[in-house]
Formats: structure tokens, sequence, C-alpha cells
């Protein structure tokens, strides 16, 4: 009997280093992907930020001044070319946003009345030019034809099973919001979710299945993968959407 104890020591001991390396990895993954994210906020919103500092900035100098309807105008040109600014806080834009916008600034174009119009509508023109090319170039525009083939090449099998199906409870998409920004025992998540025993057991085991969550050790805490965390991303974009 001692002989094989000692002898399982040596698997029991890389079982375990096995175990912590996984979790180092995890763990290190989720902070660079938290540090990320608030980097990216950090970015867009000195992005924005510049944005519309060059729309006050261009307006006061590239209009005719003076012009009865200049402040009038310029309120106007201001809400259309600051509104992209929300389109690049939202993180991509549509091909029906950009024709959207178009259309919006040839209504605006035809509701002109003055001989001197052209000179800021020419203003206006080269401000949502450069906003277009900004948005270009951080790789936010996404095309039509590029929407449809990431719709196409969707695994309906896997994405009911991995994802809608372990996000269709109230429960466990409370127990993934939280994990968002701390872990969790197993006493805190039934505190949370109001649940005991076996019931709040089978809900941690359907995120656990799905790769969404994992257990430090046998008795650990729980935290959010990155699979879960990026998924919670998703859904937080998304309800931003409708909402708008």
């Amino acid at each position: 009997m001692n002989n094989s104890k000692i002898y399982d020591t040596p698997a029991k001991l890389e079982a375990i280093h096995r175990d912590i390396k996984r979790l180092m990895e995890r763990s290190n993954q989720e902070y660079l992907d938290l540090m990320m994210a608030n980097l990216r906020k950090d970015f867009i919103d000195s992005i924005t930020a510049y944005i519309n500092d060059d729309i006050k900035k261009g307006l006061e100098g590239g209009m005719v001044d003076p012009c009865p309807m200049r402040d009038t105008c310029k309120s106007i040109f201001t809400d259309f070319l600051e509104d992209n600014s929300k389109n690049i806080r939202r993180g991509n834009v549509s091909d029906e946003v950009i024709t959207g916008k178009r259309d919006e600034f040839s209504k605006i174009r035809k509701q002109a009345s003055f001989d001197n119009c052209d000179i800021c509508f020419s203003e206006v023109n080269s401000l949502f030019e450069k906003q277009l090319n900004l948005i270009g170039s951080l790789q936010i525009y996404n095309s039509n034809d590029e929407k449809k083939t990431e719709i196409s090449s969707i695994n309906e099998e896997e994405i009911v099973k991995t994802v809608l199906e372990p996000l269709s409870n109230k429960q466990r998409l409370q127990i993934l919001k939280s994990m968002t920004s701390k872990t969790h025992s197993f006493s805190a998540l039934s505190e949370l979710t109001g649940l005991r025993g076996g019931n709040l057991l089978f809900h941690i085991q359907k995120l656990l299945e799905s790769d969404l969550i994992i257990q430090r050790h046998e008795r650990g805490d729980y935290m959010i993968t990155k699979k879960g965390f990026n998924l919670m991303l998703v859904l937080a974009d998304f309800q931003q959407y409708s909402e708008d």
C-alpha cells in the first residue's frame, strides 16, 4: 500500500502542475483581454474627441461669415458629423449606415437656398469624407458582402449547443455577467442567484461544459474564460445597437 502511494505521487504532482499551468495561462489571457478592452476604449475615446474637435474647427473656419443662416446651418452640420462619432464607438459600420449618411447629406443639401451655400457644403463634405477615411483605416467598416460571408459560415448546431442553450437561462446569464469583474465561490453564486445545491450545480455545469467558465480546482472559485468574456462583450454591443 505504501509503495502504491509513493508510486502515485509523481503522477498526482504532475496533474496538479498541469492544472496550475492551465489556470495561469487562462488567467493571464483573461487579464490581457480585459486590459486590451480598456485600451481600446481609451483609444476610441481619444479618436472621437479628435473628430469632434476637428468638426468644430473645420466649421468655424470653413463656413461663410457673415451669413444669416450660419448659426442654424452650423448646428445642423455639427449634428450630422458628430453622429459618426457614435458609429465609431459602436466598433463597426455597415453599408447601410454609410449609404444612410450620404442620403441624409443629400437631403440637407437640397434645402440650401443661398448663393454661398456651396462653400459651406464643400467644407462639410470634406469633413465627412475625412471621417469615412478614418473609419476605413480603423478597420471597423463592414460591407454587406463581408457580413453575408460571416453569416453563411455559422455552424447552427455548435452555436445552439455552446452559446444559445447555455445563455437561455436568466441565472446562467447572471452568473456569467457577474464573473466579468471577479471570481466567485459556489456559496457566493448561491447568494447571487438564490439557487441552492443541485439546482445551482446544474447551471454551473452547463457553463463549464460550454467552456464559458472554469473552476480553479476541485473546490475552488469559478472564473470566466476568454470565450465567456468575449460573448458578454457581444451581448453588450448587441444591447447597445438595439437601444440606439
